[in-house]
C-alpha cells in the first residue's frame, strides 16, 4: 500500500488560506497584489473537492472498506466540528442581532442543504461544501465498484470530467439571467460539483497504480498559479454579474490543474522528496488545522464587521487582515486538538478483535492490526488506511 501523503495535507492549508484570504478581501477591504489575486479565492474549494476523490481513491482503491464503515469514518470526519461550528455561527448572529436561518440550519445539519438555494448557506455559510461532499461520499462506494476495477476507462472519464467544468461554465449563457440562481445552479449545486470529484478519483486510481505521466510540482504549481494571474485582467474587463466573467469560471474551469497538482505532489511524496514548504511539520500541521479554519474563519470577520465595520484602506486593512486570519486559525488549532480529533476516535470506535477493522490486501489476503511497529517503525496498512482517509 503507498504510504503517506503529507504534501497533500500541506496543500491543504494553502487552499484553506485562498478561501479565507478571498473572504477577507471581499468583506472587510482589499490589499494590494494580495487583493486581486485573492479576489476569486474561493476556487480553493474546487481544490478540497479533487483533493476529497483523490485521497479517498487513493486510500481505499485497492482495499475498500465497507459501505457502513466508510459511512461511519467519513461522518466521524466531518460532522461534530460542523455541529459544533453551526453553534458557533448561530450564536454569532444572535449576538449582533442578525436574522437567525434556523430552517437552513436544520438542513445544513443533515448535510441537504446546498440542494436548495433558499438554504444553501445553512448555519453557518462556510459549510455548504460539507452538503456536496456528503454526496460525493454517498457516490463513492459505487464510483469505486464502477471505476477501479476498469482502468481502460479511467483516462475517457477523467478527459470528459475535466471537459465538463467549461462546458458547464458556457452553459451560463442558457441559464436564467439572475446572478443569484445562477450562481446557485454553477457554483453551489452538489450535481455541478461532481464531476470534479470524479476526476479527483480517477486521478488518485491512476497515480495510486503509477499509470500517470511523471507530473513535475513546480510546472504544476505554477500552472495554477498562472491560471489565478489571468483572472486579474479578466475581472477588470468582465463584470461578475455577466455569464462569461470570471466568477463562475473560476470554480469550474480549473479542476485539472487541481488534480495535476495533486497527482505531482504525491508522487514527490512516493519518492520522498517533498519540499519542507508542502511536507514539514509546520506545513502538515497547518493543514491538519484547515478544516476547522475553513469553518470558523467567516463567523470571525461577520462579527468584526458588525461591531467595527469595515477598516480604512492601507495599513488598518493589513492589521484586520492579519488580526482576524491568525486569531481564527489560532481557535482552528484549539478546535482540532480539543474538539475535531477527540471526537473523530470517539465516533470511529475501537476494533472488537484483533483484526476487525483490518481491511484487506490489494491480494486479499486480511493484515492483522499491529500493536507493535516493526524494526524500521513503518506503519502497517490498517494504520496508513485511517491517516490518510483524515486527509479530506
Amino acid at each position: 500500500m503507498p504510504g503517506r501523503l503529507p504534501s497533500l495535507t500541506g496543500l491543504r492549508f494553502w487552499a484553506a488560506l485562498l478561501v479565507v484570504l478571498y473572504h477577507l478581501s471581499r468583506k472587510v477591504g482589499e490589499l494590494p497584489l494580495v487583493g486581486p489575486l485573492a479576489w476569486y479565492g474561493r476556487s480553493g474549494v474546487t481544490f478540497f473537492f479533487v483533493l476529497s476523490g483523490f485521497v479517498l481513491a487513493w486510500t481505499y482503491g485497492s482495499s475498500p472498506a465497507s459501505a457502513a464503515v466508510f459511512a461511519r469514518r467519513r461522518f466521524a470526519r466531518v460532522w461534530p466540528l460542523h455541529l459544533l461550528t453551526t453553534g458557533l455561527s448561530l450564536g454569532a448572529d444572535a449576538a449582533i442581532g442578525a436574522a437567525l436561518p434556523v430552517v437552513a440550519a436544520l438542513w445544513s445539519l443533515a448535510l441537504v442543504h446546498p440542494w436548495a438555494l433558499s438554504t444553501v448557506y445553512g448555519g453557518n455559510p462556510a459549510s455548504w461544501s460539507l452538503g456536496a461532499e456528503a454526496w460525493f461520499y454517498l457516490l463513492f462506494p459505487l464510483l469505486l465498484r464502477l471505476l477501479a476495477p476498469r482502468r481502460r476507462a479511467w483516462l475517457p472519464v477523467g478527459a470528459g470530467c475535466a471537459l465538463l467544468g467549461p462546458a458547464l461554465w458556457a452553459a451560463g449563457a442558457l441559464l436564467p439571467a439572475d446572478p443569484a440562481l445562477r450562481g446557485w445552479l454553477l457554483d453551489y449545486l452538489p450535481l455541478t460539483r461532481t464531476p470534479q470529484f470524479v476526476l479527483g478519483v480517477v486521478t488518485g486510481l491512476a497515480a495510486r497504480h503509477g499509470l500517470l505521466p511523471r507530473p513535475r510540482l513546480v510546472p504544476a504549481a505554477a500552472a495554477v498559479l498562472g491560471w489565478h494571474l489571468v483572472l486579474v485582467p479578466w475581472h477588470a474587463a468582465v463584470p461578475d454579474a455577466l455569464w462569461y466573467g470570471p466568477y463562475s469560471a473560476a470554480q469550474l474551469v480549473p479542476a485539472p490543474l487541481f488534480a495535476a497538482l495533486l497527482a505531482a505532489a504525491a508522487r514527490r511524496d512516493a519518492a520522498a522528496t517533498a519540499p519542507r514548504l508542502l511536507a514539514g511539520r509546520t506545513a502538515v500541521r497547518l493543514g491538519e488545522w484547515s478544516y476547522a479554519w475553513y469553518l470558523v474563519h467567516e463567523i470571525g470577520i461577520r462579527c468584526w464587521l458588525a461591531v467595527q465595520g469595515r477598516p480604512a484602506p492601507g495599513a488598518a486593512t493589513l492589521g484586520v487582515w492579519l488580526l482576524l486570519a491568525g486569531g481564527s486559525l489560532a481557535v482552528a488549532a484549539a478546535l482540532y486538538r480539543w474538539v475535531e480529533r477527540p471526537c473523530e476516535r470517539l465516533l470511529r470506535g475501537a476494533p472488537r478483535g484483533r483484526d476487525a477493522a483490518a481491511p484487506l490486501s490489494p491480494r486479499g489476503v486480511r493484515v492483522v492490526r499491529q500493536r507493535r511497529r516493526g524494526r524500521a517503525g513503518s506503519p502497517t496498512e490498517d494504520q496508513l488506511s485511517v491517516e490518510l482517509s483524515r486527509l479530506t
